[in-house]
């Protein structure tokens, strides 16, 4: 039987660091109020000067783990690219990857999940493997929040999370019968409560998509009902990590780490003790990075594997939610 695994894995951060210290220059904040709130005590920026995009971020990442996979770009059937925070309004920065990866003709495809992006790329790339479709998948998750945060003390709730970054992972379908790769996946949406986290504009409903009083209205910055969000997460994530673990036919007991999306350190701690599970089985580096949405879990499985914490035979419960609402979780055995 065919299995999705995983045969590389790169990650990608930005020389800036900003420290908590750095925003409160900016903004009315402090380093105990964020990191009381968040867990949060540092992100990487891309430098404000420099011309740079998710395809870049997104391309450094990849080489890092096309080298661990022992491919060349040649290799890829196909890139699938998640960001929230695109390198053009269009087209994708799948086709800008590409490119840049020296490519010609290889399909790819972008998914705007936000933080959701790690699971609905992995279903996706499980499906096309497990079809014939494709064999040998890139998925990258690169995000630049910072270019698009309200630095301001108006916008401090939100600015003070959000992190610059990129991750790679390099999937190949391998027939075996051992439980390997991809056990299951389940992945969910309520639209319902779009509006609990967004950037409205530009927007194409409002004519014109972008003018003065959309920018003095201040709607094309990032809003969030971070407590709606949050009740949101401690209620959805147990939920889905109950259905994944009966849909693969295992146990909570079976896991061996758990690796969420970085968004707050209180809702995966939250689900930890929701779930009764050790909380040395957590990985956690948001204290480092922030939240760069469709990036954290690609970026913290790189540290994760790079840090010797997987080994052979491992069960990791890949699980996480955000805008959308979108929600999702994935096992996967090493």
């Amino acid at each position: 039987m065919k299995k999705t695994v995983i045969q590389g894995t790169g990650r990608y951060l930005p020389e800036w660091l900003v420290t908590n210290d750095d925003l409160s220059k900016m903004m009315d904040t402090s380093d105990e109020w964020i990191k009381q709130r968040t867990g949060i005590e540092q992100r990487y920026w891309v430098p404000e000067h420099l011309e740079i995009g998710p395809s870049d971020l997104g391309a450094e990442a990849a080489w890092i783990a096309l080298e661990k996979a022992g491919w060349k770009p040649d290799d890829i059937d196909l890139i699938i690219f998640a960001t929230l925070s695109p390198d053009l309004f269009f087209p994708g920065s799948g086709c800008l990857l590409q490119h840049k990866l020296g490519l010609t003709t290889t399909p790819a495809l972008d998914i705007r999940q936000q933080c959701s992006g790690f699971f609905y790329g992995l279903a996706t790339a499980d499906a096309f493997i497990k079809s014939g479709q494709a064999n040998r998948i890139l998925f990258v998750g690169a995000e630049i929040h910072s270019r698009g945060l309200d630095k301001s003390t108006e916008g401090r709730d939100v600015t003070v999370i959000f992190g610059d970054g990129g991750g790679a992972i390099c999937l190949e379908g391998v027939e075996t019968d051992e439980s390997v790769g991809i056990l299951a996946s389940v992945l969910h949406a309520q639209g319902e409560f779009a509006r609990n986290l967004m950037i409205e504009a530009p927007t194409f409903r409002h004519s014109p998509y972008i003018d003065e009083e959309l920018l003095r209205q201040g709607r094309h910055w990032p809003k969030m009902d971070g407590r709606a969000v949050f009740k949101h997460a401690v209620k959805r994530l147990p939920e889905v990590a109950a259905e994944v673990l009966e849909k693969a036919g295992l146990k909570i007991q079976d896991i061996d780490l758990v690796i969420p999306h970085q968004a707050n350190l209180r809702i995966n701690q939250a689900f930890m003790k929701a779930m009764d599970i050790d909380p040395n089985k957590l990985v956690s580096n948001i204290h480092k990075y922030g939240n760069t949405t469709a990036a954290s879990i690609p970026i913290a499985l790189d540290e994760t594997i790079e840090d010797g914490r997987i080994k052979k035979g491992d069960t990791i419960l890949f699980l996480g939610l955000g805008a959308g609402l979108t929600w999702g979780g994935i096992l996967y055995r090493f």
